[in-house]
């Protein structure tokens, strides 16, 4: 399975830097990111970064929180460019399904990021509501998940074993926290991976060996033990 490199950001000057590398294959955002990017319109941001991002996969979320208003909000968010996924979350902010705003979304053809997954029994709800024609991506949140004591990974094998059966559905490694997530969402299957700049930079250097890594490491500590001016 060739994983594919989706950056996860919201800031123009780093999507301008990363649009230009080959090892990204997408981007995803959310409306934190756009937050701490200083966003104050939501349309004029989206339609910005669209100038420099035309042609890579690109999710924008909604962030309505009932069927009518992920609806109105999806349909006029996928209208402003092809290569734009909807993204939409599993449940709203009461925890009820929207299973509804999914299926109408996705009956019209527009392209789907179910996100907010943390288990395969989410992800067999959104299935149930798809056709198998139309694009959708589930993001499932690894390390959000890992970061309370459970181990996603069983979530992650069912997940892409029920997606088998829909050419259209790719399974999505979201909320990495460290580079080898890359290496381990590539050993399960999962299509797309999810990953901060700062970590896909780190991704670009694999390869060294621990000795490499030893040395690097020792004269780190030397330097900085120096540049203290540190004395026994």
């Amino acid at each position: 399975m060739n994983t594919k490199i989706f950056c996860d950001i919201a800031d123009f000057n780093l999507i301008k830097k990363f649009n230009k590398k080959n090892i990204v294959k997408g981007f995803t955002t959310n409306p934190t990111l756009m937050r701490k990017a200083g966003a104050k319109d939501y349309e004029a941001y989206c339609k910005k970064i669209l100038k420099f991002c035309r042609r890579k996969p690109l999710s924008f979320e909604v962030f309505g929180d009932n069927h009518k208003s992920m609806i109105d909000q999806g349909l006029k968010i996928s209208s402003w460019a092809d290569n734009i996924y909807v993204k939409v979350p599993i449940v709203n902010s009461k925890n009820k399904f929207t299973g509804k705003a999914i299926k109408k979304l996705n009956e019209q053809g527009i392209k789907l990021n179910i996100t907010a997954v943390y288990s395969a029994s989410q992800t067999k709800k959104i299935l149930k509501v798809i056709n198998k024609k139309t694009k959708v991506i589930i993001s499932i949140f690894a390390g959000r998940a890992a970061d309370t004591g459970k181990d996603p990974i069983p979530e992650f094998k069912e997940s892409i074993e029920l997606a088998k059966k829909y050419q259209n559905v790719e399974i999505l490694w979201a909320s990495v926290r460290e580079p080898y997530n890359f290496l381990q969402a590539k050993k399960l299957g999962c299509h797309i991976i999810t990953v901060p700049p700062s970590i896909i930079e780190k991704i670009e250097k694999f390869g060294k060996t621990f000795d490499q890594l030893t040395k690097e490491t020792v004269k780190a500590f030397l330097f900085d033990s120096k540049k203290s001016k540190f004395k026994l």
